[in-house]
């Protein structure tokens, strides 16, 4: 596709639908996790092989196995490395053509490379192969042997997060390893005593709190059997069943293609917390149908980009930081989709909202009957493949661990895979999906790896803390200058540095998320947040969604809104004007999380936690999100004049902190808008056309 089909921006149907192969190289040019270079026959073969044995280890491990915990990360992080270091190249390659032959190549891979993939694997294994005994006595005086294999791995890691992730991950990590050697040198609060380079090593290599840490111990747990869940309940035909209900449920309506896109992305949601791949699957569907209707190119692709980065934010798969939550707050797994439920569904609702808004301002019909799929005829050829995910979440909330419950939901989906008809699973079928759900694990995990080298630093030199209070003093300082002032003097001082470290803190998750991972976002910045959020006595729990969720919102939010360049791919869109539009439509994801700091009731499992509170807390959500809507849409029963819509836009905000007395007000200053709409509607019945 070329540049002139991605800048192009209009409406016209004779644009030819996109190839299967089309959109995987769209995914693969805005998702550098699934740019894997081609390699030759056999060496591919072999490779496959490698991934499939992955894949059965993790399997093993997780149902039946009883392997010491370092050794378990130990075979994680080999399998990780040594694979990307096979799959992905020094640059980005055409994802078909192999290169030519070379004397320094065999299949399409350098030599060096392999001989990269090696040394990972030796330096990975090196520490968990030794006796407990021996590495119980190095711990803390490494021999040199020791430090030369750690500097390896740091440095192995490092490079294989640049190639599968991108080179800001890796960026940063360097930053905190220079700014661990160099503290005394470092300034103001951030100033400390610094360490050796044998002292680094020991700790980011030799001890849990670095490479091996909670990040890399997550991923080999919980987050590969997840993801292979996931591949196999694709496979099987349960994206197709969600689809399928999605467009019997919300096709008929108006602008009904938007809507499908929300309700679909919603359900693939559950089973994939991938947004860029969540916005290509269901996005080759529905945005050629939204362009259909009627619905701007720009438009359709920021609805399904908006849609799909739901996934990360929805129970039961969520996102890998779901599972990183689970271990930091100790908590059960239930409990973090407990207090997803509710914000999954605020976010959904906000983008409905909009796209409803949008349909009726431009007069958009709803799919044809003979368009739609009958939802009989779905329920009997796809029923059996919601029989894993069924078994998957009741197992979770029925107290069985997640790694447990993720591998009989495995088993579930070869069992029913195997005896549906329809989607019939065969040993290929199995090989492949084995392969692929392995693949897809490589760059986040390579990433974790990297994280933790940057956790690593932050335990070692406390620079957590130090941010934290920067942060803090930060807001303290711009909360005492706004609280001197008329009308800001309403609130408090205390009230407007909480709101101040939340601006604070947000906006350094759009910008770190606009390079790398949401897992890598959350994991680093909430070394920070947790900290700063603490002092003002928020609940660990609210600080960790808060963090998790502003990670998630960098997807759509420009310059470096991935699942929105996706989308705009896919729909021959502007793809900035794309991600302005996505940005628009998820203002609500960027609501909410201030909604449940000032009202944990939100999250349901939150201290305190009472129905009642729950209930005005949501419903004042609601309210606001609905209001946002109608002010960035400029559209309730007839367009809203540009001073009504600012008016809206502001009476919005009064609902961040829900209550009875600020949903009265809220209500009470939206009531003469309403009024006027109402007014303008009757007299104009053609305007809601």
């Amino acid at each position: 596709m070329t540049s002139t089909d991605i800048a192009s921006d209009t409406t016209s149907d004779d644009r030819p639908e996109l190839t299967p192969e089309q959109l995987a190289e769209i995914e693969r040019k805005y998702d550098p996790e699934t740019a894997f270079r081609p390699t030759g026959p056999i060496l591919g073969a072999i490779i496959s092989a490698l991934l499939v044995a992955m894949s059965v280890y993790h399997i093993y491990a997780g149902g039946f196995g009883l392997i010491r915990e370092l050794l378990h990360r130990g075979i994680h992080i080999s399998f990780v490395l040594g694979l990307v270091f096979l799959l992905f190249g020094w640059r980005r390659a055409p994802s078909t053509d192999l290169p030519a032959r070379a004397w320094w190549r065999i299949g399409g891979i350098p030599i060096l490379d392999m001989v990269f993939a090696v040394l990972a694997v030796a330096s990975a294994m090196y520490l968990p192969l030794l006796p407990p005994e021996a590495l119980a006595v190095r711990v803390g005086n490494p021999s040199q042997l020791d430090v030369f294999m750690g500097t390896a791995l740091l440095i192995l890691t490092l490079e294989a997060t640049r190639r599968s992730v991108g080179p800001t991950l890796p960026l940063i990590a360097l930053v905190f390893v220079l700014f661990a050697l160099f503290g005394p040198w470092a300034p103001g609060l951030l100033k400390h005593g610094g360490t050796s380079w044998l002292g680094l090593i020991n700790h980011l290599y030799m001890t849990n709190q670095g490479i091996y840490g909670i990040a890399i111990g997550v991923m080999a747990k919980y987050v590969f059997l997840f993801i292979v869940f996931g591949v196999l309940a694709t496979r099987i035909g349960l994206g197709q069943l969600f689809i399928d209900i999605a467009m019997v449920i919300a096709g008929r309506y108006s602008g009904g293609p938007a809507k499908v896109a929300i309700f679909s992305s919603a359900f693939m949601g559950t089973i994939s917390g991938s947004s860029i791949a969540n916005t290509v699957t269901t996005g080759a569907l529905t945005i050629p149908a939204m362009k259909k209707v009627g619905y701007p190119p720009h438009f359709a692709g920021a609805v399904e980009a908006t849609a799909s980065t739901g996934g990360q934010i929805t129970p039961p798969i969520l996102g890998a930081a779901a599972f990183i939550m689970v271990e930091y707050l100790e908590i059960p797994l239930r409990d973090v989709l407990a207090a997803a439920l509710f914000p999954a569904m605020l976010h959904y609702f906000g983008i409905f909202i909009m796209v409803h808004l949008e349909a009726k301002r431009l007069g958009l019909r709803g799919l044809k009957a003979s368009e739609l799929p009958k939802m009989g005829v779905v329920l009997r050829q796809h029923w059996l493949s919601i029989i894993p995910l069924v078994l998957l979440v009741y197992m979770i909330l029925n107290g069985w661990t997640p790694d447990y419950a993720a591998v009989y939901g495995i088993f579930a989906c070869i069992v029913v895979g195997v005896l549906n008809p329809v989607n019939r699973l065969t040993f290929v079928d199995l090989w492949k999906a084995l392969a692929a759900g392995a693949k897809n694990t490589l760059a986040v995990g390579a990433a974790a790896a990297t994280v933790g080298v940057i956790v690593g630093v932050v335990t070692l030199t406390g620079v957590g803390f130090r941010l934290g209070y920067v942060v803090v003093q930060t807001a303290n300082d711009i909360g005492g200058v706004l609280g001197g002032l008329w009308p800001f003097n309403f609130f408090g001082v205390a009230q407007w540095s909480l709101f101040i470290s939340l601006i604070l803190i947000a906006i350094a998750c759009i910008i770190m998320g606009a390079g790398i991972p949401t897992t890598a976002t959350y994991i680093i910045l909430v070394a920070v947040a947790a900290p700063a959020l603490a002092v003002q006595e928020v609940q660990p729990l609210v600080a960790h969604f808060f963090v998790f969720y502003y990670g998630v919102l960098a997807d759509i939010t420009p310059p470096v809104a991935l699942a929105a360049y996706a989308a705009a791919g896919i729909a021959g869109a502007n793809p900035f004007k794309t991600g302005n539009t996505a940005f628009r439509l998820g203002i609500a994801k960027a609501l909410v999380p201030f909604v449940f700091v000032y009202s944990p009731s939100l999250l349901l499992v939150a201290d305190g936690f009472t129905w009642s509170a729950f209930a005005i807390t949501l419903t004042g959500a609601a309210l606001g999100i609905a209001s946002l809507g109608v002010a960035f849409s400029g559209f309730l029963l007839t367009p809203l004049p540009k001073i009504q819509r600012w008016w809206v836009g502001l009476v919005a905000f009064l609902f961040i902190a829900p209550g009875l007395l600020t949903m009265a007000v809220g209500m009470a200053l939206l009531a003469p808008v309403v009024a006027l709409q109402i007014r303008a509607w009757s007299s104009d019945p053609a305007a809601t056309a």
